[in-house]
């Protein structure tokens, strides 16, 4: 048998990974990681409750599952038949600015809704506020109101406050308050156009636009304040 005595020691394999880490650190990861699992479950859970049909936990725990939910992570399936969305839907509004002599000015309409189309188009990665920020708040909007703009439900008053908010804030972007003044009370519209059938088909659809005009809505003092941030 052959002697092995004074055969080269290997060099200790390196660790990797979480593994080179110090007991303390290896120890602050594991938990880090627990947490994230934690929360990716319980976020899975809550959407799975908001799209379930009624049982005894949401009867429960209802208003739990839609303060998580809404509106950031609310489900929708317009996209797939039997009812695809045929029509553009634009969001517009204007406003009643204060300018620095103190007299009030209203503004023209403004298109919001362009303002992210311009955004997109031709934008190989365009951000997740261009593309859905403003189409679902207004869609969380006609969800919890009725067709003459009453609340149903309680989340009608969430949902004002959140179209509010991003309009407030993207009108500033528009008018500056360093230039224009302080933004007093807004007021939305909703723009609805057909979008037109191929030219092979006898399909006929009105081309005119039809709008939806919300009331004048009040501009809060912290929502005046977080559109000029």
């Amino acid at each position: 048998m052959a002697s092995t005595a004074g055969a080269p020691v290997p060099p200790p394999v390196p660790r990797t990974g979480v593994a080179a880490l110090s007991p303390r650190y290896q120890v602050a990861a594991a938990l880090a990681l627990a947490v994230v699992g934690v929360a990716a479950c319980v976020h899975l859970l809550m959407v799975f409750l908001s799209l379930a049909p009624a049982n005894t936990v949401t009867k429960q725990h209802g208003k739990a599952v839609e303060d998580w939910v809404f509106p950031e992570f609310e489900q929708n399936w317009k996209l797939f038949a039997p009812n695809p969305l045929q029509q553009n839907i634009a969001v517009q509004v204007r406003a009643v600015v204060r300018v620095k002599d103190g007299g009030l000015r209203t503004t023209g309409w403004t298109d919001l809704s362009a303002q992210d189309g311009d955004a997109i188009d031709g934008n190989l990665v365009p951000s997740h506020t261009q593309q859905n920020e403003l189409r679902r708040s207004w869609d969380f909007f006609t969800a919890t109101h009725s067709a003459d703009n009453r609340p149903v439900g309680m989340r009608g008053s969430l949902s004002e406050q959140y179209l509010r908010r991003i309009v407030v804030m993207r009108l500033y972007r528009t008018y500056p308050a360093d230039r224009e003044g302080v933004i007093q009370r807004v007021q939305i519209r909703s723009c609805t156009t057909n979008v037109q059938p191929p030219e092979w088909s006898r399909e006929r659809v009105s081309d005119q636009p039809v709008y939806r005009v919300l009331p004048w809505w009040t501009v809060t003092a912290d929502e005046a304040a977080g559109g000029v941030r």
